[in-house]
């Protein structure tokens, strides 16, 4: 076999190798996309409320049950990240932590910065 190929390699140990920045861009990414398709939900949710009295207890009771309740987690803590990476992206176009080591400590700051949103905003709605 020629040396030079490319070697594949399992995506467990691409994940391992990830550097912190690479995930925090990656989780952006991703929660974009989550946010997208979660407007849809809101929008079912919005006009099932506006319709009628009836509509308003089906979309609360939809948001009471726990499939409700994770689905306006999911969303809620996949805002709060791309805003605090959005709020990144913008401090890096003013060259603000535009280093490596600033750019570490952004990504990991982000990544804090969620997690301690996703806990008070799973204590808020459990």
């Amino acid at each position: 076999m020629n040396p030079d190929r490319p070697v594949n390699l399992p995506l467990s140990r691409l994940a391992m190798a990830m550097p912190v920045t690479a995930a925090a861009s990656i989780l952006h990414r991703i929660t974009g996309i989550v946010l997208f398709a979660g407007v849809f939900f809101l929008c079912y949710l919005l006009d099932r409320a506006a319709t009628d009295p009836a509509g308003f207890e089906q979309a609360a009771a939809i948001l009471a049950a726990p499939p409700g309740k994770l689905a306006l987690w999911v969303l809620l803590t996949s805002l709060a990240y791309h805003v605090v990476a959005g709020i990144k992206h913008l401090l890096l176009d003013f060259h603000i932590g535009d280093t490596l080591r600033g750019g570490r400590a952004g990504a990991w700051i982000s990544l804090a910065a969620a997690l301690v949103a996703g806990g008070v905003l799973a204590m808020w709605l459990w």
